[in-house]
C-alpha cells in the first residue's frame, strides 16, 4: 500500500483544491492531508477565516481525502512526516517549497526515499483563495441580506 500526504491550508475550499487532492490521491492507495494550524496560516499567509479543526473536518470529508489532520504549529514538519510515513509528498503547484530543498532535508532528518512531487496547476478562474477573496472585494464584499 503507498500513502500519500498532501498538505495546505485549505480555508475556503475551491476547484484548485480538489484538483490538487485528486493529483495527490492519483499517486497511491491512501490520502492523507496535513491541514496548516491555525498559527502557521497567520504565519505565513493571513487570518483564518475558518478554524484549523473545521478545515480538517470538512478536508476529511472530501471523497479523494481518508484521513486529515492537523498540523503542528512550531514549524516542525518532519515530526509531522514521522507520524504519518507518507510514501509521496504531493507539494501543490503554488506551495513555497522547493522538490529538490525537500528532499534534502528530508534525507537530513533520517527521511530519505520519500518521493516528492509537485501537483500541476489547474486552469480554473478561481483556483485560489486569494483569487476567491479579491473577486468578492471586487464585487464590495458580501452580498446584503434583503429584509423581510
Amino acid at each position: 500500500m503507498t500513502r500519500v500526504m498532501a498538505s495546505g491550508v485549505f480555508d475556503l475550499i475551491h476547484p484548485g483544491h480538489i484538483s490538487y487532492l485528486n493529483q495527490a490521491r492519483s499517486y497511491g492507495d491512501e490520502l492523507v492531508v496535513v491541514v496548516a494550524c491555525d498559527d502557521t496560516v497567520r504565519r505565513h499567509k493571513h487570518e483564518p477565516v475558518t478554524p484549523d479543526y473545521m478545515r480538517a473536518r470538512i478536508v476529511g470529508s472530501l471523497k479523494p481525502v481518508d484521513r486529515a489532520v492537523v498540523g503542528h504549529g512550531d514549524g516542525r514538519i518532519f515530526d509531522v512526516v514521522r507520524e504519518i510515513c507518507p510514501d509521496v509528498i504531493v507539494l501543490g503547484y503554488d506551495q513555497r517549497f522547493d522538490e529538490e530543498e525537500m528532499k534534502r532535508q528530508l534525507e537530513e532528518n533520517g527521511l530519505g526515499g520519500i518521493r516528492v512531487v509537485r501537483a500541476e496547476e489547474t486552469a480554473d478562474d478561481l483556483n485560489a483563495t486569494r483569487r476567491i477573496i479579491a473577486r468578492i472585494r471586487d464585487m464590495g464584499g458580501a452580498p446584503r441580506r434583503r429584509s423581510g
